[in-house]
């Protein structure tokens, strides 16, 4: 693909998160006294920000409850410290490589500004990206807001641009702005989901990512 801007998803996409992402919520939230969810409940959440993730599993909730869970959730996510073995192996390079063609790369994600920022340092990822978009600081997907600062940044049309993400809300925050998008395989959802957001191409490796991208 020939495009100016490469825009990642980071949780399932880029790091290997979603079972710690799921195992934290699970546990912050039942040891409030709510009910224990499928996991794939759980799974099928992220990427959204957590507003919009604690309002599908619990519909009804209070922002003060919103809040506990929120507290605890924190609590248990922040024990684990995202470094550079928990990155999908392989995705560091096509990274910098992507950089090394003189392309843009940043980041939207529905994780709050406190974990990227953690995350981007940890992980040895951030002097990759230029710019980096949360759900906490804009909106959450799939509403394109973030992706129209993203190309706000770069000075580029949706066109330019790719998604590359693990959700059917990357694909289909993609989707409602035109812009190409590209779904991978190994994070939260399959390509029986990720078909339905018309994507460029479905990946279930690194290397059929970096072929896509042209790398």
């Amino acid at each position: 693909m020939e495009v100016k801007v490469v825009i990642f998803d980071w949780d399932g996409t880029l790091v290997d998160s979603v079972d710690h992402i799921a195992d934290s919520l699970h546990r912050a939230a039942t040891e409030l006294g709510y009910p224990a969810l499928e996991r794939e409940a759980y799974r099928d959440i992220i990427g959204l920000g957590m507003v919009e993730a604690l309002e599908r599993l619990y519909p009804g909730i209070t922002r003060e409850e919103m809040t506990a869970i929120r507290e605890g959730y924190g609590n248990y996510f922040f024990r684990k410290v995202t470094t550079p073995q928990n990155v999908f192996e392989g995705m560091a390079d096509v990274v910098a490589d992507l950089r090394g063609a003189g392309r843009g790369c940043s980041v939207a994600t529905g994780k709050s500004r406190r974990g990227l920022e953690s995350a981007l340092v940890s992980s040895g990822l951030g002097t990759h990206f230029d710019i980096t978009r949360c759900a906490d600081e804009t909106r959450s997907k799939p509403d394109p807001k973030m992706l129209e600062e993203i190309l706000f940044f770069y000075g580029a049309e949706p066109s330019e641009a790719v998604m590359i993400g693990d959700t059917r809300y990357d694909l289909e925050m993609a989707q409602r702005i035109g812009m190409p998008s590209i779904g991978v395989e190994w994070g939260v959802h399959k390509r029986d989901v990720l078909g339905g957001y018309a994507p460029r191409a479905i990946v279930d490796s690194v290397p059929d990512l970096r072929s896509v991208l042209g790398l």
